[in-house]
């Protein structure tokens, strides 16, 4: 009997059974190369000499232009190999290495050059680009030891090594080994004793089986790789903070356990939401990219630690898929690295193309995240949007017959109302009283002047009545009872504003918390370029709604500006106005799920008119 051999890929394209006479390029010549070879004839440019490389397959098998030596390499032929006669010469003035390199090539370490020119020289690149493919068989002498085709190349290698099987270990060592190997946990006291009282001839095999069938299994598999993927169920900066990576592990496990195709398990970690109609599953993979450092520090460079976060992905990429470790060339060509600084940021810009932001909140999770829900959850989930398909369809704004009722009220009439029903607030924004602004709605309910009191605003005349100068960071509050809502209920805000025509960037208005709550909430902003953009946010950017106008606001004099939202939870029920016309838009977010205001509550429809003007 053996034990179970594991993870076991053969790269080579030599016949094991002739490894010893058959010279590799990676494992035999390359090493020699590169220590003796390579500090005037390789990568560096700068210490390059006689402009001859041997780090590359175009430089050992080119043609010489020093006194007509002809070829650096002739496959087949070492005498006409000129690094063949370099390196066999007794005159010091054409041997190589010059004796003032302080480097010497052995008697050995020639024999091999020679033997590899003399068995073609056949070249190969560095083992990763190498694509795996399987191996001949070996011969044994012992062929009736081996009980299958892993034990046949284990026993190959003893035998060149001039070692022979051993008998067949003890039972109760048997089932130790293999216990060990596969889940990394001892066999039970029961497990021993049902082996050992097993006496079919396929007794060992059984217990593989159960053990390959067990989650044990799935669990010492997974370990290699979750080290590699550098899993981590917190942030790893600073506070270190809870994050909720389990799931991802957990899929990982499964997919040992399952025996999930490699392809399979290689496609869907890289890029599983891009997949035609992607599962849950197939998304929820994805956490692969997600499981670098991530800081929740508020003094830090935002984009500082995003570039960070993207170089991660990059390098891991690299590790773990390409075999290489492609660090190097985040800052500079390396001369000792197959890829250059052009190639990493070329494959960093796919790692690249998404919306994130580098400073993480304390409440929620700033990366992308998958809700995930046991069988009956989401059977009752389906259900819902079946229900919901059909009341959409019912109250869609496209139908022939949406605006009929509308159009009915027009041509009989109809009348605006004085004040919009479900108006829950007005604050014309006259001079304030003790730093507090009347409420036109609701005078319990007054807005405050929150900030530097020495930093007052001043009043001056707006598009109707009375206006605001906010100078700093003083802002007007609504107040902890007026203006949140949730992502399931339509709302309107709209305000009168007036820009300089200096540098203005900052909140027109803000009903969320701040970054480390995510900016949980709705948002519109005005950009350092004058554009403005619209926001609702459960966690900013990666739980969030948000539209980007195309064109900047315009300055120096009065103007009206709503946005709407439909209650809908998506981007395309987010519009913005500017004196009645609907701006253009780009969508920046589409992927809000989860509540938008702090409690979780919020109020019906409402209109907040404000009078505004932002200073240099």
């Amino acid at each position: 009997m053996v034990g179970v051999l594991l993870g076991a890929i053969s790269c080579t394209t030599d016949d094991p059974a002739g490894e010893a006479e058959t010279i590799d390029f990676n494992l035999h010549v390359q090493p020699i190369l590169a220590d003796r070879c390579y500090p005037c004839h390789g990568p560096d440019a700068n210490t390059r000499k006689a402009e001859l490389r041997l780090d590359t397959e175009e430089g050992l098998f080119s043609e010489l232009t020093i006194r007509s030596r002809g070829r650096v390499i002739v496959p087949g032929h070492p005498n006409r190999s000129e690094v063949i006669r370099r390196v066999r010469s007794r005159n010091p003035e054409y041997r190589m290495p010059p004796p003032d390199a302080n480097l010497t090539v052995s008697n050995e370490e020639i024999s091999t050059l020679a033997a590899w020119v003399d068995q073609g020289a056949e070249y190969k690149p560095h083992w990763s680009r190498i694509p795996p493919r399987s191996p001949n068989l070996p011969s044994t002498r012992h062929q009736d030891w081996a009980l299958d085709t892993l034990d046949t190349f284990v026993l190959a290698r003893m035998e060149q090594e001039g070692m022979a099987p051993l008998s067949e270990a003890p039972r109760e060592t048997l089932i130790r080994r293999v216990a060990f190997d596969l889940t990394g946990l001892p066999p039970t006291v029961k497990e021993i004793d049902a082996f050992l009282d097993d006496t079919d001839d396929d007794a060992y095999t059984k217990v593989v089986d159960r053990i390959l069938a067990s989650h044990a299994y799935g669990e010492r598999m997974a370990a290699d790789w979750l080290d590699l993927a550098r899993y981590a169920d917190s942030h790893g900066y600073q506070d270190d903070g809870l994050r909720n990576m389990w799931p991802w592990r957990d899929w990982v496990i499964n997919t040992f356990n399952h025996n999930l195709p490699y392809n399979e398990f290689v496609t869907w970690q890289l890029a599983g939401d891009l997949l035609p109609n992607p599962t849950r599953e197939q998304i929820l993979a994805t956490g692969f990219n997600r499981n670098h450092l991530q800081s929740q520090e508020g003094g830090i460079v935002a984009e500082e630690y995003r570039v960070d976060y993207v170089a991660d992905r990059t390098d891991t990429f690299g590790k773990a898929f390409l075999g290489l470790t492609i660090r190097c060339a985040r800052c500079h060509d390396h001369k000792y690295d197959p890829v250059s600084q052009k190639e990493y940021y070329a494959l960093y810009s796919f790692f690249n193309n998404i919306n994130e932001f580098g400073n993480i909140p304390y409440a929620g999770e700033a990366s992308p995240t998958v809700i995930l829900v046991d069988s009956v959850a989401e059977r009752t989930l389906a259900d819902l949007s079946v229900q919901i398909n059909h009341l959409e369809a019912l109250t869609d704004v496209g139908s022939s017959t949406f605006d009929a009722a509308f159009q009915s009220w027009l041509e009989e009439g109809g009348q605006l109302p004085a004040r919009p029903p479900g108006l829950l607030a007005h604050y014309p924004l006259d001079a304030p009283e003790d730093r507090s602004y009347y409420n036109a709605v609701d005078g319990e309910r007054p807005a405050t002047l929150i900030g530097d009191p020495e930093k007052t605003p001043r009043t001056i005349p707006g598009h109707t009545g009375q206006a605001q100068v906010l100078v700093g960071e003083p802002f007007i509050d609504m107040g902890p009872e007026v203006g949140y809502f949730e992502r399931n209920q339509p709302f309107t805000v709209s305000v009168w504003f007036s820009l300089p025509d200096a540098d203005v960037e900052g909140p027109l208005f803000n009903k969320a918390g701040g970054l480390f709550n995510g900016k949980r909430g709705y948002v519109g902003m005005i950009n350092a370029d004058k554009t403005f953009s619209a926001s609702l946010n459960h966690v900013f950017p990666a739980n969030s709604i948000e539209v980007h106008t195309e064109e900047p606001l315009p300055s120096g004099a009065w103007h009206h500006l709503a946005m709407t939202y439909d209650g809908s939870s998506t981007a395309s029920g987010l519009a913005l106005y500017l004196d009645g016309e609907r701006l253009r838009t780009r969508l920046v977010a589409d992927n809000l799920r989860n509540l938008t205001s702090p409690s979780g509550q919020g109020k019906t429809l409402s209109s907040v008119s404000n009078s505004l003007v932002f200073p240099s």
